[in-house]
């Protein structure tokens, strides 16, 4: 049941269009955990230094938590303005208060899709070719807000394993502290394998055309060709780009503009702050991530 659930001109404003609007002084950005804080403020950098320049922000703050949880609490709390989601991030945000934030945006991926995949990696020495080698094995998830690290893992594995549920096919769960570090964490033989994401476009002997692995392979700290794809998982909804809803829907429309137009006018920043190859963004809704929602409300309850 539940995986069948799962189953240009635009003018931009000035100083006077947005901050005067609602005296938007400090406009507050929460990022996701994993992967290192230090590289996440500088892929972030440049979407700084763009909203200030566009819009005459005074400040433009950002919040690189630890883990997903850190994000979701500040954004239901009211402290951050504006984040880049997991599906099931924005799904738990949604089921503790609907009001709170609204999902404007995701991303595309190069063939046009609106998804990515949940991928299990192990080690390419460890000897498993597939996912039911992983049976009395150390398994790792990356977060448990994450979608593909966790969540749909969760729902959809127990098919490819015969019907069986993860954890009693296994001989232990873990959670590597985001994805980054969960593959960092396989490779170390911290867990036999893990969940991770990736476009599923393109190589999985390059990491794909974007998501976790892709971004490693950019970075420098993984070779693929050390790691064996076990399982991948059904196509999910890309996160979504979020908004505080207690913005004025004028600005609401301005900052989804900036957005939309910010992979043809800083494509070196777009590709920044995403990680690998997108086409770019496109609308979305909360109708968009209601299977998600329906799954993480049914399979973890909030």
């Amino acid at each position: 049941m539940l995986k069948k659930i799962l189953l240009a001109s635009v003018t931009l404003l000035s100083l006077s269009g947005i901050a005067a609007a609602e005296d938007l002084k400090e406009f507050r950005i929460g990022i996701l955990g994993g992967e290192n804080e230090a590289d996440r403020l500088r892929n972030y950098q440049c979407l700084s230094d763009d909203l200030k320049k566009e819009f005459g922000f005074e400040k433009v703050s950002m919040f690189p938590a630890s883990d997903y949880d850190g994000v979701i609490q500040g954004l239901l709390g009211g402290t951050l303005d504006f984040a880049e989601l997991g599906a099931a991030g924005y799904a738990k945000a949604y089921l503790a208060n609907p009001k709170a934030v609204e999902p404007i945006l995701t991303t595309v991926q190069t063939d046009g899709s609106m998804g990515y995949y949940s991928i299990m990696v192990a080690r390419k020495d460890s000897g498993m070719t597939k996912v039911t080698d992983i049976k009395g094995k150390k398994l790792g998830f990356a977060d448990p807000d994450s979608t593909s690290g966790y969540l749909i893992p969760t729902v959809t594995l127990p098919e490819a394993l015969g019907g069986t549920p993860v954890k009693s096919y296994v001989a232990s769960t873990g959670f590597g502290g985001g994805h980054e570090n969960l593959v960092l964490e396989v490779l170390k033989g911290t867990f036999d394998a893990g969940t991770t994401y990736g476009s599923g476009v393109g190589n999985f002997k390059d990491g794909y055309t974007s998501g976790n692995l892709r971004k490693m392979v950019d970075k420098g700290i993984l070779n693929m060709s050390d790691l064996v794809e076990l399982w991948k998982s059904p196509l999910i909804p890309n996160g979504p780009l979020v908004i505080r809803s207690s913005i004025s829907d004028a600005n609401k429309a301005k900052i989804t503009a900036f957005f939309k137009a910010l992979p043809t006018k800083d494509a070196a920043c777009f590709s920044a702050i995403e990680g690998g190859d997108y086409k770019g963004y496109a609308d979305v809704n909360v109708n968009f991530y209601k299977p998600i929602i329906d799954a993480r409300k049914a399979t973890i309850g909030g």
